[in-house]
Formats: C-alpha cells, structure tokens, sequence
C-alpha cells in the first residue's frame, strides 16, 4: 500500500459556510435584487412603490462554472425579511429556459416558503428550513418567500445549460401569494 499526497486541485473552487451560505472564493458573483427592481411582483404595487427604491430584497451569490453543458452551478439566494404590503419578500420567482432541467435547494439559515408552479399542474409549497432539501422538477416554476423576522438563505445547484425565464410568468404570475394575516402565514391561490 502506498500514501497519496492531498494538493490543491486545479478546479478547487473554494469554501461555502453552510450556517450563513456566504462563499470564500476568488470565482464568486454577486448579484442584488432591489425593490425597484420587483415592479409587478407583488400584489399591491403602491406599497412597493413607497419603500426605498435601492432597499436591497435580495442578493444571489455564485461560484463561476464553465459554461458548457454537463457544468453546474452552485449559489446561494439571501433573501431579506420583510413584507410588501401584508406580502413577505419574495424573489422574482422564474422558469428555467430550458425547461427539462431540475434544480436542489437546500435551506440554509431562517425560515420561509419555497413556491412550486408546474406548467400543467397546481401550484405548491414547501416550507424552507434550516436542513432542508427541495428538488424543483422540470417544467416548474420556483420562488423563494421569507416568512420569518430572519434573513432566508437558501444553496441552490442547477445545471449552468438551465437558464433563466423571467418573461413567462409576468402576465399571470404565480397562483400561490403568501401573507401575512393577523400574524399568521397565509397560502392564498390568487383569483383568475
């Protein structure tokens, strides 16, 4: 039997603190989410027009991957506590452009409602937790909703091919809204 050495791999990517989710590495994006950036996602849009405009909802912070299929990424979603209105926070919610792709989350810190919006089935939720662990199927929509006095993070992987739609859900939206009524959280179908 023989020793093998441990050396740095060329692809080490770095260190993720799985209490807060915050990535120490030099390949890191940020990118922030603020309120005026979230026109049309909530339900009254005259109480998101008297917040702060540059009041940050939420940040996303990415390890780089190469871009080509096979690759994933790895990021975190910090998604502040706060409400819209009697709304909580959410992110902007979306479809992945290539549809057939899945995605894990796994709950990091904080307490929230992880929304499931299937193209041809009902809505869903999934409370998001410390420890949890959520699979977004293919042809789902997903959106993250901090329902606690806490920041909600929440580490996320999906395949770098995945991408990003936004457009898809802006006229109709997601069916399930989450409120805040009398101090209790509230899952409401939105009416057609």
């Amino acid at each position: 039997m023989r020793n093998v050495e441990f050396t740095a791999s060329p692809n080490f990517s770095g260190w993720v603190d799985l209490q807060t989710g915050h990535f120490d590495a030099e390949n890191v994006q940020h990118k922030s989410t603020c309120i005026r950036d979230l026109a049309g996602v909530f339900s009254d849009d005259a109480a998101r027009q008297a917040l702060p405009e540059d009041f940050e909802v939420y940040c996303v912070e990415m390890l780089v991957s190469p871009q080509q299929e096979g690759e994933l990424h790895t990021g975190t979603t910090h998604l502040m506590p706060g409400k819209v209105g009697d709304e909580f926070f959410m992110t902007r919610g979306h479809f992945h452009q290539r549809r057939e792709q899945a995605e894990f989350y796994f709950g990091l810190r904080g307490k929230g409602v992880l929304l499931l919006q299937p193209e041809n089935a009902p809505a869903y939720a999934e409370y998001v937790f410390a420890g949890s662990v959520h699979h977004i199927p293919s042809f789902t929509a997903h959106r993250l909703v901090n329902t606690g006095h806490d920041i909600l993070s929440a580490l996320a992987v999906w395949p770098v091919i995945a991408g990003h739609d936004y457009q898809s859900l802006q006229s109709d939206g997601f069916r399930i809204r989450v409120y805040d009524r009398e101090g209790k959280v509230s899952l409401e179908v939105a009416s057609d």
